[in-house]
């Protein structure tokens, strides 16, 4: 279980209807064949361990395993038994929690990152930290209350037909608050094809349907990177999939494990949860435990395919016959090489500086180290601007804040980098970052199939206008690039009017999880009611980017993707041209001056959301 990149996690799923309470001795019985079927599984898994002499592991790691997991077992039991009314207060004593250790969860971030207290970078850790998490169970909230009330958790919110037969749900905005603090962003969560409004609206709840149906035991092994991943997974197995969960903290955050076990307090005393810590070998111990029923990870498809088909040579040829030497579900975000597709057009000096800004923040938030990072710009050859753009996208790698490349392994694949293109130019205060052009598809480009996951840059340049350039983009996106989980596409208001319908053509061709039209794929994540994972297809033996979704809040059944669409350019630019948006600078842009004060503000209200919080957060996003 080697990962270039990160150390590995596991997660998977299930679903349907109703509530605990009365009908307790049916709900019992079912538990009770529930509990003997699994029993068998677990059976086949010891003897499936046995006959594939699975590796020895060491008592200390095995007495730890076993005791987390005897205290699922019980746990499980509780839970199936735990109503809605009580699930709702348990998120809410999660939420309270959340809120009281947020800034002891920033402090710790910032040591592991190495970032200092004074730096605009921390607003990075509030966002993709404390509050994302916030706003993941103040969603989970809301959809728990509504299966409470008998009433879907997609209830209220705008569904209608979306292209190829698919139907959507729009998502964000979700309410006065949401409209007024991202204003001009809007997300859509769009349905598998032959998915109707009808059928959204009654299987959305997932597992909460019925709660007393529970689904075992699932391991979750953290992320290293972005910190707030781990406990929405989580979540998501406790909710989507009705299971209660052993999460297996990469080493990197084993310093937040204090925090986490004081947020997850309440679920972790009813043995809902367990948070562990270790290496390779304490993850290998709980994902081939014939007592664990699911497995999720994110990491690198080197990791994903080590778990489930075994390392080394052995591990390649239980690969290439397709024999899975892990014999249970597992789902996976696994990261790729995300391409963002400029659409030329005519753009003031002012949009070429602020979109070479959006770039660069596509690549440098948290220094690279993110599944969904930017790593190549598809650009049109004959664009008249091109020049002009790419001098600005240099000055903008270059005025982005130095920081620590933290991350292990990190400087190894910059270097490989630089001498795999030897026209690879060194950016930034300290030479660190690296840009590389003349990237060609026809030549299996190791741009475009390498998750550098390391402050690397490509530029990829297609002859063509707007109209033959984004069918081109589309076509070298969907069938050159490695993985699927996200794509950006950045275009001038004026040039998507002027494309009309061969624009949204293009959004639904694209094979990904998540599309951003004028805005970053990472807010997606950070929109809790969206979908978050691949685009759907990946087979254990072709992972890509791998399978299933994770956040969804509103537990929407049938996910194919999610659309998010934000402003050209911010406010007030963008009123004075005619556009609809108030939103300045995003606090995400690490040129964000007041990026960590803005974050921090709205952390505080994303505890307490009211209307006094913000002219504060105004104040500070405008002097972004």
């Amino acid at each position: 279980m080697v990962d270039v990149r990160r150390a590995p996690q596991y997660r998977h799923r299930e679903s349907d209807r109703g509530h605990s309470g009365p009908g307790l001795s049916s709900a019992a019985t079912q538990r009770t064949h529930d509990h003997a079927r699994r029993e068998g599984r677990r059976d086949d898994h010891r003897s499936r361990r046995l006959g594939r002499k699975a590796p020895a592991v060491n008592t200390t790691i095995t007495t730890a395993v076993d005791s987390a997991l005897a205290a699922l077992r019980e746990g499980e039991i509780a839970w199936g038994r735990t109503s809605l009314a009580q699930r709702r207060e348990l998120l809410e004593q999660i939420h309270a929690n959340t809120a009281a250790h947020a800034e002891q969860w920033v402090e710790v971030a910032a040591s592991i990152k190495q970032l200092p207290a004074d730096s605009p970078l921390l607003g990075e850790e509030w966002s993709s930290g404390p509050y994302s998490l916030l706003t993941g169970v103040a969603a989970l909230i809301e959809s728990v209350s509504a299966l409470e009330q008998g009433r879907s958790p997609v209830d209220g919110f705008d569904i209608h037909p979306a292209p190829g037969g698919r139907t959507a749900v729009e998502v964000f905005p979700g309410g006065i608050f949401e409209t007024l603090l991202l204003n001009g962003f809007r997300a859509e969560v769009w349905t598998k094809p032959g998915v109707d409004a009808a059928t959204v609206r009654a299987r959305a709840g997932l597992g909460q349907r019925t709660p007393h149906e529970t689904g075992g035991i699932g391991v979750v092994l953290g992320a290293g990177n972005i910190f707030s991943i781990a406990p929405l997974d989580v979540l998501y197995q406790l909710f989507a999939d009705n299971r209660v969960v052993a999460l297996k903290l990469n080493p990197i955050t084993d310093r937040l494990q204090p925090v986490l076990e004081q947020i997850f307090a309440p679920a972790i005393d009813r043995g809902f949860v367990r948070i562990l810590t270790g290496g390779a070998e304490m993850g290998g111990a709980l994902v081939h435990h014939p007592d664990v029923d699911a497995v999720h990870m994110t990491g690198s498809s080197v990791t994903h395919d080590a778990i489930v088909f075994g390392p080394g040579p052995d591990g390649a040829k239980r690969k290439a016959a397709n024999d899975p030497l892990l014999r249970k579900p597992i789902t996976s975000e696994l990261g790729g090489v995300s391409p963002t597709i400029v659409i030329p057009g005519r753009w003031s000096d002012a949009d070429l500086r602020f979109q070479a800004e959006h770039l660069v923040t596509q690549r440098l938030h948290n220094n690279g180290y993110n599944c969904i990072a930017s790593q190549v710009a598809v650009i049109s050859a004959d664009w008249p601007q091109k020049q002009q753009f790419l001098a600005e996208l240099r000055a903008a790698f270059d005025r982005a804040p130095a920081r620590a490349d933290y991350y292990p392994g990190s400087a190894d694949r910059v270097a490989a980098a630089r001498h795999h293109y030897r026209n690879a130019e060194p950016l930034g205060s300290g030479g660190e970052r690296t840009l590389i052009t003349g990237i060609q598809p026809e030549n299996s480009e190791d741009a475009l199939h390498t998750e550098y996951f390391a402050p690397v840059y490509g530029v990829l340049e297609l002859a063509g206008d707007a109209s033959e350039f984004l069918a081109r983009a589309v076509e070298v996106s969907n069938n050159e690039f490695e993985g699927t989980l996200g794509i950006n596409i950045i275009a001038h208001p004026g040039t998507i009017r002027s494309l009309g319908a061969e624009f949204e053509s293009a959004i639904e061709q694209l094979r990904y999880g998540t599309i951003a039209v004028n805005a970053w794929t990472a807010v997606g994540y950070l929109t809790a009611r969206a979908t978050w994972g691949a685009f759907p297809g990946h087979t254990l033996s072709d992972i890509q980017s791998g399978i299933g979704v994770v956040h969804n809040a509103l537990l929407i059944d049938e996910p194919e993707r999610t659309v998010l669409r934000g402003p050209f350019r911010p406010a007030p630019r963008s009123l004075l041209r005619g556009e609809l948006s108030l939103s300045p600078k995003p606090p995400w842009f690490v040129t964000n001056r007041t990026a960590a004060t803005t974050m921090r503000r709205l952390t505080t209200f994303a505890k307490k959301p009211g209307a006094a919080a913000l002219p504060g957060i105004f104040a500070s996003a405008l002097r972004g």
